[in-house]
């Protein structure tokens, strides 16, 4: 006993899916033959296709025999065009009379070789090889002044080494010593007044009063330390201009000689040129010479080769005139369109045929997942009886049916409901069998309890659904 799920679909057979692709593939190249296979008419003649018979292919797989028309292709010229294909092959047949009857008067002419001997000789190389050498080098002169007389070295100091600092304390010194008395006289003159005005020592205009005088002396005193460092620079500007004076000399007869040397490479340059110009000239009338020669040389080839030229022609005429004669002139054969090519598309039976299968084990892949849940909601995690009598429930809807079996294997069906109790104030919806049912498929799995009936969960499952 066991559960019964919906029976999975029968997988295609394969070699029934090829004999029913291989017969529509078939027809469909035989359509499309007789739709592309056009007929046609223009001013010059017709092109026909015709069924002109069968041939019997066996499909290798299946063994199917299939009988494949086969077609002929005629082409009729028209009346016109007949009549001068008529004139054309009698022309042809003329022509070839012709060139036979000319074969035989040149088949003397072949059997002589060539008589050459009053062919212009050719040029002579030898002209073209006893020239003189070209020149390849020439006098370049003496060599080129690459350096310039001795010089002086450049002044690079000048001055003392102590920059005439000594000069400048010795004139600072003098300065001062020639002011310092006076500026002691003036102080002293300075605190006389203002100890005749009464201003004491250390009062506030006593310290302004010399402050005053101070500034005064201190400012004497700058300008003696400038004008010392005034006379250290006059004579270092003075060093500095003797060295600079000493320096351009220097530069003066630097410039002299260079120009000497300079100078001198342009004459060697100029006599450098001269020579390469003489030597030039000399090739030039070489290369003169040279295509003198090469010109009578290329006459005399040119004057042979014409000759030879017109004896081959003379050989070669009789023969080209036989192969024109020969090859005749062509009829122009009636110009036929491509037609626009029409196809049927050919019908995918086996992608038909294998969609649809797919389409079956979706659709049974489904029911088996439906059918699970539905078990799962009926029974599952339940445990001894439970109330499930028709009387006390309301609202039910009956969802789907499962698949009982009895002890004498004949199958059953077992409605399932979606149901809500009645003395269940929520209404909360539950899925399960009614136990009228059950009791058709086994009594034994129903008891009665205060004259309400409950299904023994466990029996359920494992005598009428075998999931036990």
């Amino acid at each position: 006993m066991g559960f019964l799920k919906p029976d999975p679909p029968t997988p295609p057979n394969p070699i029934e899916t090829a004999r029913a692709s291989t017969s529509t593939n078939v027809a469909t190249g035989v359509a499309n033959a007789f739709l592309n296979n056009v007929n046609q008419v223009t001013p010059q003649g017709r092109l026909d296709y015709n069924a002109t018979g069968n041939y019997g292919w066996t499909d290798p797989v299946t063994g199917q025999v299939y009988n494949i028309p086969t077609f002929t292709a005629t082409q009729t010229l028209s009346p016109t065009q007949q009549a001068i294909q008529g004139q054309h092959e009698a022309a042809q047949y003329n022509l070839a009379g012709m060139a036979n009857a000319q074969s035989g008067r040149i088949s003397g002419l072949l059997s002589h070789e060539m008589n050459l001997s009053g062919a212009p000789a050719a040029g002579n190389a030898n002209t073209l090889s006893g020239l003189p050498q070209a020149s390849t080098s020439f006098d370049r002169g003496g060599p080129i002044a690459t350096g310039i007389g001795p010089l002086d070295d450049i002044t690079k100091t000048y001055g003392p080494e102590d920059n005439y600092s000594a000069d400048r304390q010795r004139v600072e010194e003098s300065l001062m010593q020639r002011m310092n008395p006076q500026l002691e006289n003036e102080r002293r003159g300075v605190e006389q007044r203002l100890a005749d005005q009464g201003i004491r020592y250390g009062s506030q205009a006593y310290s302004s009063a010399m402050d005053d005088y101070n500034r005064q002396a201190n400012d004497a005193r700058f300008a003696a330390i400038g004008q010392a460092g005034g006379e250290q620079q006059r004579m270092n500007q003075m060093a500095a201009q003797l060295a600079a004076f000493k320096n351009q000399a220097q530069e003066q007869g630097y410039n002299q000689q260079l120009g000497q040397a300079g100078f001198y490479n342009q004459g060697q340059a100029q006599n450098f040129t001269q020579n390469a110009a003489l030597e030039a000239f000399r090739n030039a009338g070489l290369t003169q010479q040279m295509a003198q020669a090469q010109s009578a040389f290329n006459a005399s080839q040119a004057a042979r080769n014409s000759y030879m030229q017109e004896q081959y022609a003379q050989r070669n005429q009789p023969i080209n005139e036989i192969t024109s004669l020969l090859s005749g002139s062509q009829i122009n054969q009636p110009n036929f369109i491509n037609t626009p090519g029409s196809q049927i598309a050919t019908t995918d039976v086996g992608g038909l045929v294998n969609q649809n299968f797919q389409n079956q084990m979706s659709v049974y892949g489904q029911q088996s997942q439906n059918a699970n849940a539905l078990i799962g909601g009926v029974l599952g995690g339940a445990a001894g009886l439970i109330k499930s009598d028709e009387r006390s429930k309301k609202d039910a809807e009956r969802i789907g049916t499962v698949f009982a079996y009895d002890e004498d294997a004949e199958r059953k069906k077992l409605p399932i409901y979606e149901y809500a109790y009645k003395d269940d104030p929520s209404s909360t919806r539950h899925i399960g069998p009614m136990a009228q049912d059950v009791e058709k498929v086994d009594p034994e799995a129903v008891k009665t309890i205060k004259g309400v009936k409950h299904i023994d969960a466990r029996r359920v499952m494992g005598n009428i659904l075998g999931a036990a």
